[in-house]
């Protein structure tokens, strides 16, 4: 039962934020309370090379029953590569939310970020990709849907009937503020503050009952330097017997490296 409750919340974390693409002037333009921020990549250097370094802690179990581990990860912007004939920029991670190793792919345009999936994926993940994770110009406050999907496959026989159940997904990105955020590299101002929010609604193929989930991660992106520091909390409700589980993760930045752009 434990292990079904990890699948689970790991399977949440789908909302795809550790990303990172070349910077230029920095330009802000404010009118009506709005701030736009015209040069919006340079909150998010991808050049071949750059390194980020982060340290990080895990909770999770039921409400009276907490499991507290700490954890180290190293991003690296590795090369790009084609998906489907297209061209997707490779960040490898070590150990992202302490799940160990693994490839993410995203891609940047004249619009935004859009994120492609990861390696290894889930079943449910590649249903969904590829789908937009930022909109550029970043406008402070904006937000928009990133997916709305319905009856696809979980990917997984949660009730052990012998069918896989089908799943309902919703996600949403907000740019919420620009605010001054300090971790261990040291104290960034005016960092972009980014909330993503995913919900599913599991139904069981063999039993009528259902079960929901929630993805909520607030990411801090500063100039020139990428993602700073990140907080996610997975929620998933009670499946018969059990009480549910809440997973915290949070990340912070030590180190890091951008690399020249050619």
């Amino acid at each position: 039962m434990r292990q079904r409750l990890r699948f689970l919340c790991a399977v949440l974390a789908l909302v795809g934020l550790v990303i990172t693409v070349p910077f230029h002037t920095h330009v802000i333009e404010a009118a009506d309370n709005v701030i736009t921020l015209a040069q919006s990549a340079e909150y998010f250097p991808d050049t071949i090379g750059s390194r980020w370094q982060y340290r990080g802690q895990i909770s999770e179990g039921p409400i009276q029953t907490i499991d507290l581990k700490y954890f180290s990860n190293v991003s690296e912007v590795t090369g790009t590569k084609k998906l489907n004939g297209v061209t997707v920029t490779v960040f490898h991670d070590t150990n992202p939310g302490n799940h160990g190793p693994s490839d993410s792919y995203y891609r940047r345009d004249a619009v935004g970020m859009v994120y492609y999936g990861s390696d290894p994926g889930t079943p449910l993940e590649k249903q969904i990709a590829p789908y937009q994770i930022v909109r550029f110009p970043l406008t402070v406050p904006s937000s928009f849907q990133q997916l709305n999907r319905s009856g696809l496959d979980f990917g997984a026989d949660i009730d052990r009937d012998g069918t896989d159940e089908t799943v309902d997904v919703k996600g949403w990105t907000s740019v919420v503020a620009q605010e001054r955020v300090t971790v261990p590299a040291g104290t960034f101002a005016d960092a972009v503050k980014i909330e993503a929010r995913m919900t599913m609604r599991i139904h069981m193929s063999g039993e009528d009952h259902e079960a929901s989930g929630t993805d909520v991660m607030t990411a801090w992106f500063a100039r020139g330097v990428g993602l700073v520091k990140y907080v996610e909390r997975q929620e998933l409700s009670a499946i018969k017997d059990d009480r549910g589980v809440v997973t915290e993760i949070t990340e912070e930045l030590e180190e890091y490296a951008i690399a020249p752009q050619r």
